[in-house]
């Protein structure tokens, strides 16, 4: 801290300042001419009223008015709490002093509380001092970076704590107007008690005799939350003199408004942290992992310039080891986005799992849109479902950015879909198509703010990330992803992103055994017979029994509620997956039997024999399936 106190040379400010203006001096005068050689002079209008020319006392006030109309404004012009210390440095220096320096309380208070008296204080920011100049650490310690997220490029040094009754806690306490202090003098023994529990024993003898100190509290709305030091050299350095009662009136008007930029900073970031808290926890917290496809995601949140957005990303596994792969974004950004994004989203994961069609999940959704009645927040999606059996994908797009289809030997290209108009717009038909995937191809999915920023039109986007995909290698869905965030250039991102990514390995014919029965009384004797003939072609026959027994349970059941054929599908792949379906709607239930009651038991044989069962509702009834580990070799 030796030279921490050291000014350094003044630099040039875009805020106006008050100027110091000189007495004004008479020009000499000139002998006056005899009587005889004036000119007649005409006699003055009464009408006219002399025009009185601007004294300098009120030219000077006139100047520091407009002072404090720039400054303020530039002071409330940010939100982020960096930007608003950097601003409040740079109308304060060289303007009104020759450094500045601001300390704020160690940790950040929440500010929406009463946070109490401050027990410590930090230097946060810095202007024409060596105080708090950049360092290793960068911006706010660790402990405010990852709560606030500020860019500060000061390095805040060690915190200095705040003794009850000492200069410090008087001055951040004192409601009477500060005064300011010559150093040198008798009168700046408390200013120099200050800077010594500031920046230590040695700090007041770093500053010339005869530089003038001002200190300020920083008050938010509820609370102190910090203390700005003005510093003004010798005037025989600077030709100005020491903080006049002029300045200190300035001063404590600005730092009034410093103290409230600065709450309202601390304000918005909280409030933008509790958004993206509030719309990270309406994402998934890790994606599903069905056989056949490895699936990957990233989220970004947009810089701290940006109000949260409404992108998100869901994969639903499906029946038949099927999974639809989801990304939408609802336009806007604010807390209500974010909200809507959340109804939309719960909404996409019902309909998915009622195993509908794409173009038939965007258009109830589009009708869901509707009737929450928010009009001017529509949302853009592409929806697809993929099917590693028959190694296709059909996708329906909404009014969104197209994906990226990968094909197996590396090539990228964007998929022709029918943009569609965005949901909640209404009226407008949807269309699916299917393309063929498969092993070895992939399929990225993402929001328009990786593809369109300030300066790249979004076609230019689009054609940048297909070619980086193209020329990339990479083996799995996180390095896809990886990929395509390096076309994003350096700087603020003003949009949030969502991507997910999908690797489609498909699951070979000869793992998928599949039948359509009637729903006779002998079908289950049958289903069991297919059952234990396709486990020995397999190898499975340690799992026969059981797999018998469940498999017998379950179309006993589809057979007393079925009208039309039942499914009956074996999958081989880490795990035996079996699937019964029928067209009855309604979903069986595990019921507490007695012990003569003689039905009811098919469904706690299948939960004590599988290591997973479960059921799905479709649009045409539903599938009751289960699942069992492979034998080990």
């Amino acid at each position: 801290m030796r030279d921490q106190l050291k000014t350094e040379a003044e630099q040039p400010s875009a805020v106006p300042g008050p100027r110091r203006r000189l007495p004004a001096q008479k020009a000499p005068e000139a002998p006056e001419a005899p009587a005889a050689e004036r000119p007649e002079q005409p006699a003055p209008d009464r009408a006219e009223t002399p025009v009185r020319a601007e004294t300098p006392a009120r030219a000077e006030v006139a100047d520091r008015l407009a002072y404090l109309d720039s400054a303020t404004r530039r002071i409330n012009s940010a939100l982020d709490l960096a930007a608003t210390l950097r601003n409040i440095g740079r109308v304060l220096v060289p303007t009104l002093a020759d450094a500045a320096v601001i300390h704020l309380r160690d940790p950040l208070p929440n500010v929406e509380r009463e946070p109490g008296f401050p027990d410590e204080l930090r230097i946060h920011h810095s202007t024409g001092t060596r105080i708090g100049r950049q360092g290793r650490r960068g911006g706010l310690d660790d402990r405010n970076r990852s709560r606030y997220g500020s860019r500060s490029t000061a390095d805040p040094g060690p915190a200095v704590p705040v003794t009850r009754g000492g200069a410090i806690a008087h001055t951040l306490l004192s409601r009477r107007p500060a005064e300011p202090a010559v150093l040198g003098t008798p009168a700046a023994e408390r200013t120099a008690t200050l800077l010594r529990e500031l920046y230590g024993t040695r700090g007041p003898s770093r500053l010339a005799a005869g530089t003038s100190v001002l200190a300020l509290p920083l008050r938010g709305r509820k609370a102190v939350l910090g203390l700005l030091v003005l510093i003004r050299r010798p005037p025989e350095r600077t030709g100005r003199p020491p903080f006049d009662a002029a300045d200190t009136a300035t001063a404590a008007h600005l730092a009034t408004q410093a103290g409230l930029a600065v709450d309202t900073a601390l304000r918005y970031a909280r409030e933008w942290e509790i958004a993206n808290e509030l719309q990270r926890s309406m994402l998934p917290l890790r994606l599903p992992q069905p056989h056949g496809v490895r699936l990957a995601q990233r989220y970004l949140p947009g810089e701290r310039g940006a109000q949260v957005g409404g992108d998100w990303y869901d994969a639903v596994p499906l029946p038949g080891n099927r999974v639809a792969l989801i990304v939408g974004d609802v336009m806007g950004h604010s807390l209500t986005s974010a909200a809507i994004m959340g109804q939309l989203r719960t909404s996409a994961q019902t309909l998915a799992a009622l195993d509908l069609p794409p173009h038939e999940v965007l258009y109830h959704l589009d009708e869901q849109a509707q009737r929450l009645g928010r009009e001017q927040h529509l949302a853009t999606c592409v929806y697809a479902v993929y099917d590693p059996i028959a190694n296709r994908v059909v996708l329906a797009n909404a009014g969104h950015v197209p994906p990226v289809l990968v094909r197996p030997g590396g090539k990228a290209e964007l998929v022709e879909l029918d943009s569609g108009a965005p949901i909640g717009v209404g009226g407008v038909d949807f269309n699916s198509v299917e393309l063929p995937a498969p092993p070895g191809s992939a399929l990225l999915l993402f929001t328009d703010g990786l593809v369109e920023t300030r300066n790249r039109p979004i076609s230019d986007g689009l054609e940048l990330l297909r070619a980086r995909i193209s020329g990339a290698r990479w083996q799995s869905p996180e390095q896809l992803c990886q990929e395509a965030l390096r076309i994003l250039p350096p700087g603020d991102r003003g949009d949030d992103i969502a991507l997910l990514g999908a690797c489609f390995d498909g699951i070979p014919a000869g793992d998928v055994a599949h039948w359509y029965l009637q729903p006779r009384n002998e079908t289950p004797g049958r289903a069991r017979r297919l059952a234990a003939h396709t486990l020995r072609r397999w190898g499975l026959e340690e799992l026969s029994e059981a797999t018998e027994l469940m498999v017998s349970e379950l179309v006993t059941n589809a057979v007393q509620h079925a009208t039309r054929p039942i499914t009956l599908s074996l999958v081989r792949t880490t795990r035996l997956r079996c699937e019964v379906g029928d067209d009855s709607p309604l979903l069986p239930r595990p019921r507490r039997t007695g012990p003569e009651d003689e039905r009811g038991r098919g469904l706690q044989i299948v939960a004590r024999c599988a290591e997973r069962w479960g059921a799905t509702r479709l649009g045409t009834g539903k599938v009751v399936w289960f699942e069992q580990r492979l034998p080990k070799n």
